[in-house]
């Protein structure tokens, strides 16, 4: 029999598939919902990926943060740790869709709603470097790592501190002085885009993508 037939491969490869669907999304996202907005309503980035609930983008945006949810809560790991926080990851993906941020001129109710969306975000943002930097390194007690799997433990580690920095910075850029300072560069954008492509990627090589082990 072919060694990559039966059951079990078929289930290693289904799962393969899922992480990397996660990673599709999550490095796609920011892309294009800053291309669409252009094309559909004229170039010029909004200041927070969020943001992109109150343009012609909006119906992508809620779209994709629930597909990833459902991606994060159906992808397997190797304990119950995995499961909690893919479980985890979906509800705070679910919520940062349908809980938007704050528009302009809010009423006390958006403030409120935008408020809970910031503090949904944060907490899946952390969920997710939480991911990369613990539960993505670890290895069945029985197997030992392969040279491809000690390099992926590197990626994820740099994602994730990539994604713990951007998250640190966000506030640091939104303080009246430093928005003065980059005016016009929509920094809670970049750091945003640049988290969540850190995170994509993460699972692009989670789902062996790159770095794959060999046979």
């Amino acid at each position: 029999m072919h060694e990559h037939s039966g059951p079990q491969n078929m289930l290693t490869f289904d799962y393969l598939t899922l992480r990397k669907a996660v990673g599709i999304l999550g490095v796609a996202l920011p892309f294009v919902l800053a291309i669409g907005k252009w094309i559909t309503q004229g170039p010029g980035l909004q200041s927070s990926m969020s943001c992109y609930y109150y343009t012609d983008m909006r119906n992508y945006f809620v779209g994709s943060m629930c597909s990833i949810g459902m991606f994060l809560m159906s992808c397997k790991g190797y304990d119950k740790w995995d499961v909690v926080s893919g479980r985890l990851a979906c509800v705070l993906s679910v919520c940062v869709a349908f809980f938007p941020t704050k528009p302009s001129n809010p009423t006390h109710f958006r403030s409120v709603i935008g408020d809970m969306h910031l503090a949904f975000a944060g907490t899946l943002f952390f969920t997710l470097a939480v991911m990369c930097l613990v539960l993505f390194t670890k290895t069945t007690a029985e197997n030992r790592p392969t040279r491809q799997k000690l390099q992926r433990n590197i990626v994820y580690k740099a994602c994730g501190i990539i994604i713990l920095i951007c998250v640190g910075l966000c506030p640091v850029v939104m303080t009246d002085r430093v928005c003065k300072l980059l005016a016009g560069l929509d920094p809670v954008f970049c750091l945003e885009a640049t988290a969540v492509v850190s995170f994509g990627f993460a699972w692009l090589v989670k789902g062996e993508t790159i770095l794959k082990d060999r046979n």
